[in-house]
């Protein structure tokens, strides 16, 4: 965690291929399904597909080895997973709070609203991410990246360990995070790692999870459905229309079983709901899950969305650099 006030790094250029293992535990859900789930008991060592897509962002934008920002991400919190105190919520003994575990006053003077939805959110991390590399830079990163990460927490053992995680991230390269343990089956075969714009949404859907679900709800505190997918892209800058009928028919449209993270899944939910209007949609985060608000009385959550009346599926990002989305009522 850093304790004093700087931050950012400047340039180490390492060409990357995002390919991830999407293994996390979900704040309020409970496991998610990866590409290779972890025994019960063992931690997953893969960086989570949408963590690395924002350290690799973070570290264009900033100058900084993706490796770097990694490897801090992965000591203070394994990458938003740890089990500690002030990772998702509050702080820890000593304060920090967040992913990166960011001190207030550091917060105060470096915390970047990553993801454009105007907030600087310490648990988030499309805004940690990125203000834990302004950080490192404004400290002498990369050319003085020791002195850097010791401005980040004060003790030698922290910055040795981080570099021996960043040389080993370096080392085995982005490609093979994806790579399956030794028995291990790979349910993700068939789905390719999200690109920038869906991992942004994705990372903004999983800060939501355990918000209570309020009809016509856009966050920032209660969602409905498709206010819960309307403003997770609008975090990616991205716009789609308001409700889910509409956001339906923006399209584009992806056939079943070609669907990918970050897609919109779409289902009839009976009376009043139809092929041109569904009545349920959710963020597909998964082969089979998806980040959803389900209805008055529950939280967003992590869900199937094989056990349903499936309509289809949808892909936003094919509207990237769509001005405006449409507004009205919603569900």
């Amino acid at each position: 965690m850093p304790l004093m006030i700087g931050a950012v790094v400047a340039a180490v250029g390492l060409v990357a291929v995002i390919v991830a293992a999407l293994g996390a535990v979900l704040p309020g859900s409970g496991t998610e399904a990866t590409a290779c789930q972890p025994a019960p008991g063992r931690s997953s060592t893969g960086i989570p597909t949408s963590y690395l897509a924002l350290y690799r962002r973070a570290g264009r934008a900033y100058g900084i080895g993706w490796h770097v920002l990694a490897a801090v991400g992965k000591v203070e919190s394994d990458h938003g997973r740890g089990p500690g105190p002030g990772i998702s919520a509050g702080r820890n003994l000593a304060g920090a709070a967040g992913p990166m575990q960011f001190m207030p006053g550091t917060w105060a003077a470096f915390g970047v609203d990553g993801n454009r939805d105007g907030r600087t959110d310490i648990y988030d991390p499309a805004d940690a991410i990125p203000a834990a590399a302004r950080y490192l830079k404004h400290n002498g990163a990369p050319e003085r990246v020791r002195t850097a990460l010791y401005q980040y927490n004060h003790s030698r053992d922290y910055v040795d360990k981080v570099l021996r995680q960043a040389r080993a991230y370096a080392h085995h390269g982005p490609a093979k995070f994806g790579a399956q343990s030794a028995g291990c089956a790979d349910a993700f075969s068939s789905m390719a790692p999200p690109g920038e714009a869906a991992a942004t949404a994705i990372v903004f859907a999983r800060a939501q999870l355990g918000k209570p679900y309020k009809w016509g709800a856009t966050g920032p505190h209660v969602f409905d459905c498709s206010g819960l997918t309307y403003a997770a892209y609008r975090a990616a800058a991205i716009s789609i229309p308001r409700v889910s009928g509409d956001q339906w028919r923006h399209g584009p449209r992806v056939p079943n079983g070609h669907e990918q993270p970050g897609d919109l899944v779409f289902f009839n939910t009976g009376r009043g709901t139809s092929t041109r209007n569904p009545g349920h949609v959710g963020l597909v985060i998964d082969t089979g899950k998806m980040i959803a608000a389900p209805h008055t009385g529950t939280v967003v959550q992590v869900q199937s969305y094989r056990r349903r009346t499936l309509l289809g599926f949808t892909r936003p990002t094919a509207h990237q650099g769509t001005k405006r989305g449409a507004q009205g009522a919603t569900r």
